[in-house]
């Protein structure tokens, strides 16, 4: 199989499911139906009772290189779009995981797949944790927020088997490693700790940055984190406190990519190009307008971005998962670099789990069919190791 091309079909359909709502805080649609995107990629004449499903929490990854490139090495594939494809400003990680569920249920109940294998790809590694801790261990009744939304009542099944590809532990954990820690003031963000600025020609602190320096800098980062948490807090409360409690209050987050890594590579150190990252260069992302949680909502902060309270933490739902694991990772990878493969393998307590990287491979395989094709080759040897081929 690892030979052979596979021609496929690319069959678009759609996951549809009721679900009573307070407040709408998606676009398309009725009030009270969800509908998913959704993308089987189906090789020809080659039947599987097994699927591999891919889902990342803002979608739109059904063209990425890996996704085409296991359907023609012969495995069926499934890219599925969460309700919040392209627009997370509102997005409640506790919904992804019941749009992921929908997605599993109708693979195995209407499509007729025995097997499913979760492949999260970058921010769906930690999506497809939480969903797996879920589905064998359920656990969250509310949001971080404090609104009702029972996971434990949607008898959430379990995948067969996961695979993290490229994947980071977390977007809670990921924005604040990359947030500008210089920045005083949320409402102004001019105002800022030139000690803390490494974009400033004129910080004191230069590369190769010092250990005390990298500790006070993260330290920096958690810190902004939880002041933002806490004004979200706040103001959840107001809006409550004076019976308003469907109301949304939206807010932009400046600054957010800003890491100590992409100017000194030697701080988890790969062979990624210095002084970049995967959006381009790290200091104009830094205030453009495709970095992480640029544009918010207070429920959206809470369980995605929130540093101490986002329920979607792959270190935390690790632990909880007991089907087999496979963690593959780019030692190129300009995004999701060696520390985070390494936390999310080490993160599970069982001894089925297999580690694998991708020598001077970047994060999309962009440019690198070699490389997209050592793993592929992993992920088949894998998934035939454990039955689920």
């Amino acid at each position: 199989m690892s030979q052979t091309k596979f021609d496929y079909d690319r069959i678009p359909y759609m996951v549809a499911f009721a679900e009573k709502s307070e407040f709408k805080d998606t676009y398309a649609g009725p009030m009270d139906l969800v509908a998913l995107e959704a993308h089987l990629l189906k090789p020809k004449n080659h039947p599987s009772k097994s699927v591999i499903v891919f889902m990342h929490p803002v979608g739109g990854g059904a063209y990425l290189p890996m996704v085409s490139a296991l359907a023609k090495a012969g495995f069926h594939v499934i890219y599925c779009n969460s309700r919040y494809r392209g627009a997370d400003a509102p997005l409640i990680m506790e919904k992804v995981a019941a749009d992921l569920g929908a997605c599993i249920r109708d693979a195995k109940e209407r499509l007729g797949y025995d097997k499913v294998i979760l492949a999260g790809w970058s921010g769906g590694g930690s999506l497809s944790m939480f969903y797996q801790a879920e589905a064998e261990d359920p656990q969250v009744t509310h949001t971080p927020a404090g609104d009702p939304y029972d996971l434990t009542a949607r008898k959430l099944i379990p995948a067969d088997g996961i695979m993290l590809l490229a994947a980071h532990v977390s977007r809670a954990v990921t924005l604040t490693e990359w947030m500008d820690p210089s920045v005083l003031d949320e409402g102004n963000p001019e105002v800022r700790d030139r000690e803390l600025d490494i974009y400033d020609p004129a910080c004191p602190n230069q590369p190769a940055y010092s250990e005390a320096f990298i500790e006070r800098f993260r330290a920096a980062q958690i810190a902004r984190n939880r002041k933002i948490t806490g004004w979200v807090q706040n103001k959840l409360e107001e809006l409550r406190h004076a019976g308003r409690h469907q109301e949304e209050f939206a807010f932009i987050v400046h600054r957010t990519m800003c890491d100590v890594r992409w100017l000194d590579p030697a701080i988890d150190a790969n062979e990624r190009k210095p002084g970049w990252c995967y959006l381009g260069e790290p200091q104009v992302v830094n205030n453009g307008p495709v970095a992480l949680a640029r544009f918010n909502t207070l429920r959206g902060w809470m369980s995605q971005w929130s540093f101490d309270h986002s329920n979607a933490n792959g270190l935390t739902a690790a632990p909880r998962i007991t089907v087999p694991a496979l963690v593959i990772g780019n030692t190129a990878d300009d995004a999701c670099t060696p520390s985070h493969t390494h936390r999310l393998f080490n993160a599970f307590r069982h001894e089925n789990k297999q580690l694998k990287e991708v020598k001077g491979a970047n994060h999309y395989y962009f440019g690198q069919n070699d490389k997209l094709a050592e793993a592929v080759g992993h992920c088949g040897k894998w998934l035939r190791q454990q039955g689920l081929a």
